[in-house]
């Protein structure tokens, strides 16, 4: 899997290039660990927790689901960085997600640490994200940098409400969803300043139905 810098140059690259990227992206997504910047797991240095069963269970359920996001947010990237017209706009999709890929490795760290699982359903996460990313990429980079900022207003909510869930002694995971929580609303404010569009009410509401069928299946499957 290639770096965040190496990503970085992907505007010199091929249409055929950017397609052999995007597979072998998705290939490391769904079945091994990226690399992501190499940022420090916020996780790492706090105390292990004592949690019980009970606890365990839940705080795992919602790190699962927070990895499928995760999971979704590189399908999502990489399609809108296929079909990306200016460069400009590709790098900061390119940047993004590999941030995300820090989420990544932070939720699956997590997981297993907790004795959970990833979603059995990562592929199909991943491929109907991609087709979303893509789409959106297609309609123009500025409805594009809409899509890319309204997914991370409502990724930043929903982290949000995972904070309010998760047990008080779970540190760690605590630690790891409010750093993505500042990431989500970080990428937000980038696409904005890159000129994102304003979605019609619609497509938001629609994203966030989907969103609903899918965090409520991936907390168990």
């Amino acid at each position: 899997m290639p770096s965040g810098e190496s990503r970085g140059k992907a505007r010199q690259l091929s249409p055929l290039d950017h397609l052999i990227s995007a597979a072998q992206t998705a290939l490391t997504t769904i079945a091994s660990t990226p690399v992501g910047t190499g940022r420090t797991d916020p996780a790492r240095d706090l105390k292990a927790d004592v949690l019980n069963d009970a606890q365990k269970r839940e705080s795992a359920g919602l790190m699962r689901v927070n990895h499928v996001g995760e999971v979704c947010a590189q399908a999502l990237y990489e399609g809108q960085a296929l079909t990306a017209r200016d460069g400009r706009v590709r790098d900061a999709l390119i940047q993004a997600a590999a941030e995300e890929q820090d989420h990544l490795i932070w939720c699956e760290n997590r997981l297993k640490d907790l004795g959970g699982r990833k979603s059995l359903l990562n592929p199909l996460w991943y491929f109907g994200a991609f087709g979303m990313g893509a789409l959106a990429g297609w309609a123009g980079d500025r409805w594009s940098l809409g899509f890319l900022k309204e997914t991370e207003h409502q990724v930043e909510a929903h982290l949000e409400s995972h904070l309010d869930r998760l047990p008080q002694e779970d540190l760690r995971s605590r630690a790891v969803v409010k750093q993505m929580k500042e990431d989500e609303h970080k990428h937000a404010e980038t696409a904005k300043k890159a000129g994102a569009t304003e979605l019609p009410w619609p497509v938001p509401a629609l994203m966030r139905r989907v969103s609903r069928v899918m965090t409520g299946t991936a907390r168990w499957v």
